[in-house]
């Protein structure tokens, strides 16, 4: 166990929960897939235009720490004859995260503690809770919901006056992102009707969503070559049915979603980067000038939102990062970050290392217990690798440590 994580046991109470998957088709509905298709970081090649490649290696790396830089090569929908390297802060993730497989066919075992009945919150608020990246997996983030209390058999808000905040990456990878955006958005209304809340926050998955509908493959300067919105979403776990069931109300609601927002002390993000400190100072600054830039429609601008919110690590240093922390905090105000967006087993380096695998030389399924702590107790990790057969974590703020 690596200090600072926090653990599944005796003393935890019911602050941290690792949801469950739906491997055994419970809450799934007439017609749905009662587990995961196949695991994969990026789709067939076939898909991904010119310029693509296969997914990255799955085992065996010898690098312990895997850095945020995707493999040298022709830049993802480069045009004939441009080559180049992507630079630094272009990182898709889907490059970065080796498919681990774990349990039958690909499904991780679930892990489950019981949820006593929520608690009230500070100054008769309901209890606090947290939903780290989903990524189209629809049917776990129900059987999770459902686990907590939050949502009954048919998916109705039954939390009365909780408040549930969802950290960003709807979509991409997993199978129904449009189904995930669905359940956010009627429990959104449900949730207030009730008391309570159900709010959202924009990932960089949004963005690159937004940016492939709405740009498709007019040409990017990526600062590499040549690159699309469309080879980039592809690239990254785009799904194509994810792309024939998107309307005009989904790309509405995405398009003004917060990207900072402080609550009990929490300051919520989904990206573990500095950018938020580019738009403003204050929270609703920055909310508003990035709903600003969003709506102006501009190919490059919404690229260059994009790049900047898959920058990541930027607390995992040990010297550096809780600098970079209490910058945020001093400036935007809360005693801790929440983040999502990077997987913990990533900021752990359980994968792409020789630690990851087991005798067989295979890679392992990665060990995720609960949110991780780090950066000297300022910033929460909440990103449990649902994509990478590790957890849908969901939280009760406060964590007990």
């Amino acid at each position: 166990m690596v200090e600072g994580s926090m653990t599944q046991g005796a003393g935890q109470g019911p602050d941290v929960w690792n949801g469950g998957t739906a491997a055994d088709g419970a809450g799934a509905r007439a017609g749905e897939p009662a587990s995961r298709p196949p695991l994969r970081s990026v789709p067939d090649a076939a898909g991904m235009g010119p310029g693509a490649s296969g997914p990255p290696h799955a085992s065996g790396a010898s690098d312990p720490e895997p850095g945020p830089e995707p493999e040298p090569g022709q830049v993802p929908g480069a045009a004939p004859g441009t080559e180049g390297t992507m630079p630094q802060e272009y990182t898709p993730t889907a490059r970065d995260l080796p498919v681990i497989r774990g349990g039958a066919e690909g499904v991780p075992e679930p892990t489950m503690v019981d949820v006593p009945a929520a608690t009230a919150g500070n100054d008769g608020e309901g209890p606090l809770y947290v939903v780290g990246d989903v990524h189209g997996y629809l049917n776990e983030l129900r059987a999770a919901l459902r686990q907590f209390g939050i949502i009954d058999a048919e998916d109705h808000w039954i939390a009365e006056n909780a408040r549930l905040w969802f950290l960003g990456d709807f979509t991409d990878r997993g199978p129904d992102g449009v189904g995930v955006i669905d359940l956010v958005m009627q429990l959104s209304a449900e949730a207030a009707a009730a008391g309570g809340y159900c709010k959202a926050l924009l990932g960089n998955h949004e963005l690159l969503l937004l940016g492939a509908k709405r740009f498709g493959d007019t040409p990017i300067n990526s600062g590499a070559g040549t690159a699309s919105f469309q080879a980039a979403w592809l690239l990254n776990g785009g799904q194509r049915t994810d792309m024939e069931r998107l309307r005009d109300h989904h790309l509405q609601w995405m398009s003004r979603l917060d990207a900072i927002a402080l609550a009990d002390h929490h300051l919520m993000v989904h990206s573990d980067a500095s950018c938020y400190l580019d738009y403003g100072r204050t929270i609703e600054d920055v909310n508003d000038a990035l709903t600003e830039a969003i709506q102006r429609n501009d190919a490059e601008e919404t690229w260059d939102l994009f790049r900047k919110f898959t920058k990541r690590f930027a607390f995992r240093d040990e010297e550096a990062g809780p600098p970079a922390v209490r910058e945020l905090l001093d400036t935007f105000g809360g005693k801790r970050i929440v983040h999502g967006h990077s997987p913990i087993p990533y900021l752990l380096g359980q994968v792409g290392s020789e630690d990851s695998a087991d005798s067989d030389g295979e890679e392992s399924a990665p060990k995720v217990t609960g949110p991780h702590v780090y950066a000297d107790g300022l910033a929460v990790a909440m990103d449990g690798g649902v994509t990478m057969a590790g957890k849908l974590l969901i939280a009760q703020l406060p964590l007990v440590q």
